[in-house]
């Protein structure tokens, strides 16, 4: 089956893996071409974009840039408008987290959390801006649960989040009326792969959860399939 040539594109930052790949999977399931960036896991994503293209060639393209360099943004957006033409929707998944101890933040990690959950997502989103005004599009911003309610050892990931917050609601007024942005705010979906929460840690996260159980990647991603290309109100 080819690709349709006015199929929606839609940019999708740290889709090699978990959640993010999951989101991936949604869109192209559901039509989008779908470009899948990384900045270190080049095989998963060429992995993942393989199996997008068996089932329609060329539906799938992989980038690969570091977030945090700010002057290789506009180029990301650009590849994709290069290869594709255009540009439907843009999702900010990718994220850095770690803890923060006070007395031992420095400008490095400042740098990381600041830089990929919320400076990234902001000149993304300015790159990717005319693009999406040409189209009527959307963006989603992978937000977080901590970025109103705090996660204790984790200020900057937090104020970082809470930044994406804001920046998604001021995005909202700036881009209106033909781009719509939406946020949405993981709870309990996949725990960190570093062993950073312990499993009494994890069943006490879960203890707060009113359905007391975790979530799973695929509930984050049919609500931003949802808010990319069925909500247009």
């Amino acid at each position: 089956m080819n690709q349709p040539a006015a199929a929606p594109v839609a940019l999708v930052t740290g889709a090699a893996r978990r959640v993010g790949a999951e989101i991936a999977r949604h869109l192209h399931a559901a039509g989008a071409r779908v470009v899948l960036h990384c900045r270190q896991s080049r095989d998963e994503a060429d992995a993942l974009a393989a199996t997008f293209n068996a089932v329609r060639p060329d539906s799938a393209l992989v980038v690969q840039a570091d977030l945090l360099d700010t002057g290789a943004l506009g180029g990301l957006v650009d590849a994709v408008v290069a290869h594709y033409g255009r540009l439907d929707a843009l999702v900010n998944n990718a994220s850095s987290f770690f803890p923060t101890a006070m007395g031992e933040i420095d400008e490095a990690a400042w740098l990381d959390l600041i830089g990929s959950n919320l400076k990234a997502p902001l000149f993304l989103a300015q790159a990717a801006n005319p693009w999406l005004q040409a189209s009527g599009g959307a963006i989603v911003n992978i937000v977080d649960i901590h970025a109103e309610r705090p996660l204790k050892g984790y200020p900057l990931y937090c104020a970082a989040k809470a930044g994406l917050l804001g920046l998604t609601r001021a995005l909202a007024l700036e881009l209106a009326p033909r781009v719509r942005v939406n946020g949405v705010a993981p709870g309990a979906i996949e725990w960190p792969e570093d062993g950073q929460f312990p499993p009494a840690e994890r069943e006490a996260v879960v203890a707060h959860t009113l359905l007391q159980r975790v979530g799973a990647p695929s509930d984050i991603a049919r609500t931003v399939h949802f808010l990319l290309f069925d909500a247009p109100y």
